[in-house]
């Protein structure tokens, strides 16, 4: 079948590379994984700037996270299927040009002084992300060993981590700090305009990079069997009980993740933690994101010759360990210790994702679209908390990221075991 993808550990390298050599196309992949950690930590920046601009409810503002992380869910299973059909590198192509032409609609958005048209761009943004995810993801796992496929897809993931954490200092100064002076004396238009260049910046930026990727002479991933005897191409990949279970992995991970980022500064202004003004505990949370992108590049090395279940189940541990801490403790024990959870984090959706996709063969591609779409838990579990936060306090509300890595320790320990759809262990 054309433009159907191989098992992982299949690969055509170009004529004139080294065998194994995958140096080159590791180097410019990570290129993709700054960029999209980049775009989505922006949203921090946006909530504030949009929600001043247009007046809005919190309510209203949160609608940002939703609708980009709703292209996740809404765009994820057909990206698989086109990834499937048309391979890795026309996939990754593709998403950069979606996620410039999202990028390209803030200035109509902007001139419009229209909001939805500002969640329409999002969306569009987010949608090309997605195809990249897909598309880059399973790509990194099938650039060499399968054995070390975890290591690799963590230490790609830790530039996702450096993209997170520069992407604050770019929209704070070319766009919250353009219009701090003078605020009151600048008109709600005005305001919004302050979004064009940046985008625009960013869109001539991932076009750039389509272009590039369109010519680089990379590895093609091949098909291995062709006969109708290739078991994991002909079974669906919902059927692979660890791709479900990592699914769900998946899901409460960034659930998890985004749910102590949206609720740090409110838990760090709390009297019995450190009291801080928000604008105090906002940088803070360099130590959250900055932690992830340590602890990947830890990660990356430590999984070339541990278990990398083992590793996953150890940092959910820790974690679980962590927030149990920041739940029960107060002062400054509670506050390094929310903050440390950045830091066991970090090579938690890189190895959940590479063991979901292990075994899938020619299912690979539709394997990474389930996986993307259970990113929608970064919209779902923190509304959990916060009706948590709600009901019983801040500080319980906690126990939801709890629950989460209670469930990663196991997906660690036996849900990333290989099993048939037969049933019979491989």
């Amino acid at each position: 079948m054309a433009g159907v993808q191989a098992p992982v550990d299949d690969v055509r390298q170009p004529a004139g590379e080294a065998g194994g050599n995958f140096r080159f196309a590791l180097t410019a992949l990570t290129v993709l994984f700054f960029m999209w950690g980049f775009l989505t930590c922006l949203n921090d920046i946006l909530i504030p700037h949009l929600k001043a601009v247009f007046d809005l409810s919190y309510t209203q503002a949160m609608l940002i996270q939703f609708c980009f992380f709703g292209a996740y869910f809404t765009v994820s299973l057909p990206a698989g299927a086109l990834v499937k059909r048309i391979g890795y590198q026309k996939g990754i192509v593709g998403g950069l040009l979606v996620a410039s032409v999202g990028c390209v609609l803030f200035y109509p958005a902007a001139d419009y002084h229209a909001y939805p048209l500002f969640l329409g761009a999002l969306f569009v943004l987010a949608s090309g992300i997605t195809l990249l995810q897909v598309s880059a993801n399973p790509y990194v796992t099938a650039l060499g060993n399968p054995d070390t496929a975890s290591s690799r897809l963590t230490m790609t993931q830790a530039f996702n981590s450096l993209g997170t954490t520069v992407a604050p200092f770019f929209g704070g100064v070319l766009i919250l700090s353009a219009v701090t002076v003078g605020a009151e004396a600048l008109s709600p238009q005005e305001k919004a305009d302050a979004v064009k260049a940046p985008y625009l910046m960013l869109a001539g930026v991932l076009a750039l990079l389509a272009v590039i990727f369109s010519r680089l002479r990379l590895p093609t991933i091949s098909s291995q069997e062709e006969g109708a005897g290739d078991a994991a191409a002909e079974t669906p990949a919902w059927k692979h009980r660890h791709l479900v279970l990592g699914a769900v992995g998946i899901f409460v991970y960034v659930g998890a993740e985004v749910s102590i980022g949206s609720f740090l500064v409110n838990f760090l202004g709390l009297d019995s933690i450190a009291g801080l003004e928000e604008s105090r505990a906002a940088h803070y949370i360099a130590y959250y994101w900055g932690g992830a992108m340590v602890g990947r590049f830890i990660g990356a090395a430590v999984m070339r010759s541990v278990n990398p279940g083992a590793v996953l189940a150890f940092n959910a541990g820790a974690a679980l360990l962590l927030v149990a801490s920041a739940i029960a403790g107060s002062g400054a024990l509670a506050m390094w210790a929310i903050l440390l959870v950045g830091l066991f984090n970090s090579i938690m959706f890189p190895t959940i994702f590479s063991l979901a996709l292990k075994g899938l063969g020619r299912q690979t591609g539709q394997g990474s679209g389930i996986l993307c779409l259970a990113i929608v838990g970064g919209a779902l579990v923190p509304v959990l908390q916060g009706v948590v936060a709600d009901t019983a306090g801040l500080q319980l509300s906690f126990l939801v990221p709890i629950c989460c890595y209670v469930y990663i320790a196991f997906y660690g320990l036996k849900g990333s075991r290989v099993v048939s759809p037969l049933g019979s262990r491989q």
